[in-house]
């Protein structure tokens, strides 16, 4: 493996108290390698000591083979950021945004040109170069920021939630974008929300809570470590049964959230066979996904 990023036991505190918490993982060149965890987990903190925006506090972290630090000059013309807040010139066109970036690497408007039009035409913007970014929708705006994070043609990208707030369709769109862009030899490192994203994109996940690694492995793999294969949800319409007499002899995990009871199970024909017999009651039957290890190696309660 050639690793793009190294940490070893990164810790960053704040007011004394540890939000990244003794982590250690290395990220491999060409990649895509995500990072989840609820708010607050420190995703965003570690993002941020990545790139050089936060010192760190303790341990090693290294970025192409050097020590990152915030005064280091030739990591960020190597690394593509992409925020998690748009922030684009609303006063400048689409086009003048990606040139005037290009220039604090240096770069001259007559060289980086053709790679901007080049980039407008993959994020597909190419008609809109000459409209102010105001004028843009929230999708639009997003494929801007990440064609303005590959302007000086890095070998890394990190993303933070690059699609969040989006609607399906332009969720999507930057999908293939990212997808190409690993075709490509671009490593790619991002943290989100949306558990289908990370599925769909990422190569290896790390799970990440209160500034600890929880476990690290392909989708694949944390879905059989954590979670039975099959899951049925039932809507109990609030009959007042519980799931474990209702579920009584079956090989079931049963979990309560609400009124929905979520039954984890290596036998779903056992337990359909048994659901069937209750037409007062609503249920599906899926695989195993992303979403349920997250929920059952962060927990259930909402996070501020």
């Amino acid at each position: 493996m050639d690793p793009v990023i190294t940490i070893e036991n990164l810790t960053k505190r704040y007011d004394g108290k540890a939000v990244v918490d003794g982590i250690s993982f290395s990220v491999n060149r060409g990649e895509c390698f995500g990072l989840l965890g609820p708010n607050g987990a420190g995703k965003s903190t570690t993002l941020r000591m990545m790139i050089g925006l936060a010192p760190i506090d303790g341990g090693r972290l290294t970025v192409f083979g050097t020590a990152m630090h915030p005064d280091e000059v030739d990591i960020p013309r190597r690394l593509g950021v992409v925020p998690q807040e748009d922030n684009l010139d609303t006063d400048l066109t689409v086009i003048e945004n990606l040139l005037i970036y290009a220039g604090y690497f240096g770069l001259k408007e007559r060289v980086v040109l053709p790679r901007a039009q080049e980039l407008l035409e993959f994020v597909q913007l190419k008609d809109r170069a000459d409209d102010r970014v105001r004028e843009l929708s929230g999708g639009m705006k997003r494929r801007l920021v990440i064609a303005r994070a590959l302007i000086a043609a890095p070998e890394a990208v990190v993303l933070d939630e690059p699609t969040t707030g989006l609607d399906p369709q332009a969720r999507h769109l930057i999908w293939q974008r990212l997808r190409a862009l690993k075709e490509q030899g671009v490593t790619l490192i991002l943290t989100t929300h949306y558990m289908e994203e990370a599925a769909q994109l990422c190569d290896r996940l790390l799970v990440l809570d209160h500034g600890k690694i929880l476990d690290l492995g392909t989708p694949q793999e944390l879905i059989e470590r954590h979670v039975e294969p099959d899951v049925i949800e039932i809507r109990l319409n609030g009959s007042g049964e519980t799931g474990e007499a209702l579920l009584e002899g079956l090989s079931c995990r049963f979990e309560l959230v609400g009124d929905t009871g979520y039954c984890y199970t290596d036998s779903p024909w056992d337990v359909m066979d048994r659901l069937k017999t209750r037409r007062d009651l609503v249920f599906l039957h899926r695989p195993a996904s992303l979403e349920d290890v997250f929920l059952k190696l962060t927990g259930r309660e909402l996070r501020d």
